[in-house]
């Protein structure tokens, strides 16, 4: 099976570390909870980030979630998957990222972000569109959004 690549094409020659990861659509009305992440590039996110070893994936976007909201969530269901080359710059690593993303309901609210420069912020969904910082984000998003995934 393929899996889509959104982003910037793979560059000739530069060798990329697999880095599986895991996000979350959060849905609450017509909105979603994103976090915004000031640093090293200020930019909205879905919630989310990297499996560690001899991590299961949902308790992986369970504490990525906790982490980057400070929040709990609930009723996941897996949305889709896709694929983006970049570098990470506070990894300096070059990561083939393979970015698999639910839809979840967030359910309580037990404080601010632990992650340093992580902001929760409540965005219209429909502004996310263009709110977001990756295409593969944004993709995920509309399939929800125009019921191509039933919520």
């Amino acid at each position: 099976m393929t899996i889509r690549r959104y982003g910037e094409a793979v560059k000739p020659g530069q060798r990329y570390k697999r880095r599986p990861g895991v996000y979350a659509i959060l849905m609450q009305g017509d909105s979603i909870l994103t976090t915004h992440q000031a640093s090293p590039i200020p930019e909205f996110q879905l919630p989310g980030g990297g499996i560690d070893p001899g991590e299961h994936p949902i308790a992986a976007l369970h504490r990525e979630v906790m982490e980057e909201t400070g929040w709990h969530i609930t009723g996941l269901r897996r949305v889709g998957a896709f694929r983006r080359f970049c570098y990470m710059p506070e990894y300096d690593l070059w990561a083939e990222k393979l970015c698999t993303v639910y839809l979840a309901r967030p359910v309580l609210r037990i404080g601010p972000p632990t992650e340093p420069d992580h902001t929760a912020v409540w965005l219209e969904a429909r502004a996310a569109l263009h709110e977001l910082g990756n295409a593969g984000d944004r993709a995920m998003l509309r399939l929800v959004l125009n019921g191509q995934f039933p919520r």
